[in-house]
């Protein structure tokens, strides 16, 4: 909708911020928005919390997510930060808020799985939803794409 060059003072994530803020104030409804890990980082959520759309954004995956810290135990400080989510190891996931799988005509079968309240460890503030899409085989097992 909106391609501009960046220029030397600028840098990719601030002139996405104001791409999106300057796209966003002409629709009529709450856009979805679509950037690749590049933006997948605290400072660009963090600069798009005041932009009425929703973020839909690729991690790398050797990020890491936090969950939502336990309750104040009543000495110190109030945690920010639950357990690791690394992305790229399984065992630290736990389990997700919810799974289902469909058939596609064109995917075949697909397993979407989704995982509540993360945030990015500079970015507390900002709670967000990671969704993992896998491609299965008829066996129910992880194919290749």
């Amino acid at each position: 909708m909106r391609h501009e060059r960046i220029t030397s003072w600028e840098n990719p994530i601030e002139k996405a911020v104001w791409q999106l803020k300057q796209v966003c104030e002409h629709l009529p409804s709450r856009p979805i928005s679509v950037w690749d890990s590049e933006y997948g980082c605290a400072p660009f959520i963090l600069k798009t919390a005041n932009i009425p759309c929703d973020i839909l954004v690729r991690l790398r995956s050797n990020l890491c997510l936090w969950g939502e810290p336990g309750a104040y135990a009543g000495i110190g400080c109030p945690r920010k930060h639950g357990n690791q989510f690394k992305l790229n190891e399984p065992t630290t996931w736990g389990e997700p808020a919810s799974v289902f799988e469909v058939d596609d005509p064109k995917l075949k079968r697909v397993r979407v799985s989704v995982w509540k309240k993360l945030h990015f460890r500079k970015a507390a503030t900002r709670s967000m939803l990671m969704i993992r899409v896998e491609r299965l085989d008829a066996q129910g097992n992880l194919s290749s794409m």
